[in-house]
């Protein structure tokens, strides 16, 4: 007699509604916050801007890539929001961003 095939008792978890893997969001905050000590040294802005892009954006590739197994598209796309949100030359656009989307996953994930 012909078995049916076995289905996997444990199908894979269905992505969180968050867009954003919640330690991206971490990193953007926590970068975001050391712009308080780039603010007042106008001059370093040229070395400040690209390293604060940079120290989100390769995170954050990385976050989604693996652990939110987005595809190259989106995760580029995703990194480089953060990044230039990171980038801007003030601690006042990234925290509220980066805790709007951890809030949203602490959100999300209390309500599954």
């Amino acid at each position: 007699m012909i078995q049916p095939p076995i289905l996997n008792p444990n199908p894979p978890e269905a992505p969180s509604g968050t867009p954003i893997h919640p330690l991206a969001a971490g990193v953007l905050v926590a970068v975001d916050n050391l712009w308080n000590l780039a603010d007042w040294a106008v001059v370093t802005w040229w070395v400040t801007v690209p390293l604060s892009f940079l120290s989100v954006f390769v995170p954050t590739l990385w976050f989604q890539r693996r652990l939110r197994k987005d595809r190259w598209g989106s995760a580029v796309a995703k990194a480089l929001a953060l990044g230039l949100v990171a980038a801007i030359p003030t601690s006042l656009t990234g925290t509220p961003v980066g805790m709007a989307l951890l809030a949203w996953a602490g959100v999300d994930r209390w309500r599954r």
